[in-house]
């Protein structure tokens, strides 16, 4: 075995979270070694070549989330990073000549409006009781959220989560309640009454979630795709010029220049525990000391593979193998010879810079997730498919296109297992596609195609689970990951969560790697003496 390599802290995988939180301790004047098993960093949001002149973004393939105060600290645009907005930002297309449209200028009022004026009504009600919930939630996203048997610091978050909160109306404390608590179709059917303008909110709420827009708590995940802003614009989606990879290049470029050193081909097997306390890890047979280690993976691969028994409680233990991880997210990548052709909007326009969402109402997207329960996967998936090559002409040859299709729902648990059967669901849903958009199958001319399976293998994420975890209620905000330690500190000294795992959640933000990142600068003192 080689020499001990020594660090300050030491970062177990340099997906985006985990270089968000190496920079600010950098920064900070700490030495920071990460660890990335892949041969690339930037954990699932890269862009790879996925047929001989076809790239795109492998598994994470929008920007809207990622915080603001993580996009100017780390100085992004200055390494490299530009986002460009969707022309629309979204389209709803239908077998028919039906379809919805939304997006800036006041282009949704309208839309709604075209197929009701009841729901245009309603949608600036829903937009009202938005506003307020969804300020408390951008409050929080930089900030630990109250710990369960904490010290003095929580009981000052709490202090402040219950002035927020005192701070809304009666009317809004209980939109705040229903949207923590109630399934999203339920809030929807308050405010609306056509199908398609429901499914065309309602889409936020099963993205990543194996649940129907009618299962309790899916009003929360709706929510937390709305807090995000994309090229200064708050609320919009946008797209990377060379897909999500320019992200975590642009942010590998500032931690390499604040000092970080980024070692790739190094997948870590286990955890160095010393005295009661993280001091490293071991990574192709080589031992890397440090004071503190950070891990940046999904809560259940730390507790169940690198940290070592008894290193934890059995309760401890037992509650992280329980850690619910399952997105039933199927994700896909196509090389297209030519663009779509929509039944519902068949000639080419600013439309196809959209999210087309494949999913005309709430009934089909319950139907989606209890077929996929009775029948293995989704009889008619949800789909969303972007087409970045129509704002950005890097990712495809000229005249050719790129298509992202990200799909519900696909169990992790399929008969027969995904090795064997990713390429007829691959099929399946291009099939389902070509309905809404005849030609569409005879015009993929390549393609990638990852199940919740390949997922898990490529990205190292259990079940492939996108968001590290579930966003369910037990599973987010002071109980992410567990009660008592949702302020990034584990319960194993000197070890840190940093990803997706830990609050706010998943999606691109770096919220979590911004946050776990102050809690190991406050314990710097403790730390360095260790």
């Amino acid at each position: 075995m080689s020499p001990p390599h020594d660090t300050d802290v030491l970062i177990i995988g340099a997906g985006h979270n985990g270089l968000a939180c190496a920079f600010y301790l950098a920064r900070a004047g700490m030495k920071v070694t990460m660890l990335e098993r892949r041969a690339v960093v930037g954990g699932a949001a890269i862009t790879e070549e996925f047929a001989p002149g076809f790239r795109n973004s492998t598994a994470s393939y929008t920007v809207s989330l990622l915080n603001p105060r993580v996009i100017e600290d780390m100085g992004l645009h200055r390494h490299g990073l530009k986002v460009v907005l969707r022309k629309i930002d979204n389209f709803l297309p239908t077998l028919g000549a039906d379809h919805l449209l939304s997006g800036r200028g006041g282009l949704t009022r309208r839309e709604i409006a075209r197929h009701s004026a009841k729901d245009a009504d309603g949608y600036d009600a829903y937009s009202k009781a938005l506003e307020a919930v969804v300020r408390i939630l951008r409050d929080w996203i930089l900030r630990a959220p109250p710990n369960a048997g904490g010290g003095l610091s929580d009981v000052l978050a709490a202090l402040k989560l219950g002035n927020s909160v005192r701070g809304l109306d009666a009317e809004e404390q209980r939109n705040l309640f229903d949207f923590f608590t109630k399934s999203a179709g339920d809030i929807l059917d308050r405010y609306f009454k056509t199908d398609i303008v429901k499914a065309l909110f309602g889409f936020d709420a099963v993205v990543g979630n194996y649940a129907s827009p009618y299962s309790p708590g899916s009003a929360y995940v709706l929510l937390h795709h709305l807090f995000g802003e994309a090229a200064g614009v708050p609320g919009a989606w946008g797209h990377a010029i060379g897909g999500m990879g320019a992200i975590t290049q642009a942010m590998a470029k500032a931690c390499r220049e604040a000092g970080v050193e980024i070692v790739l081909d190094a997948a870590v097997e286990e955890i160095i525990v010393e005295r009661g306390r993280a001091a490293g890890a071991v990574a192709g047979g080589k031992t890397y000391r440090a004071k503190a280690v950070v891990a940046n993976v999904n809560p259940k691969y730390l507790f169940g593979e690198l940290v070592p028994d008894g290193a934890v409680s059995a309760d401890i233990t037992r509650r992280m193998a329980g850690w619910g991880a399952e997105s039933a997210t199927f994700r896909m990548n196509v090389a297209l010879s030519q663009l779509p052709r929509f039944t519902s909007l068949p000639e080419p326009g600013d439309h196809l810079t959209a999210g087309i969402i494949v999913a005309p109402s709430l009934g089909y997207m319950d139907r989606a997730y209890t077929s996929a329960r009775a029948e293995g996967w989704a009889r008619e998936p949800i789909v969303e498919m972007l087409i970045p090559s129509t704002l950005d002409d890097s990712l495809a040859p000229a005249g050719s296109h790129v298509a992202s299709l990200f799909c519900q729902h696909f169990p992790y648990d399929v008969d027969g297992g995904w090795e064997a059967r990713v390429d007829e669901a691959a099929d399946h849903i291009i099939a389902h596609v070509d309905r809404y958009a005849p030609g569409f199958k005879a015009s993929v001319v390549g393609r990638l195609a990852l199940s919740p399976w390949h997922l898990e293998q490529r990205f190292g994420i259990p079940r492939g689970d996108i968001f590290h975890g579930k966003m369910g209620l037990d599973q987010l905000f002071s109980a992410r990951p567990m009660l008592g330690h949702a302020d990034y500190r584990m319960p194993l000294a000197g070890l840190y969560l940093c990803g997706s795992g830990a609050h706010p959640g998943g999606g691109v933000t770096g919220a979590p790697g911004h946050n776990a990142a102050q809690a190991i600068l406050a314990d710097r003192r403790k730390i360095m003496r260790a």
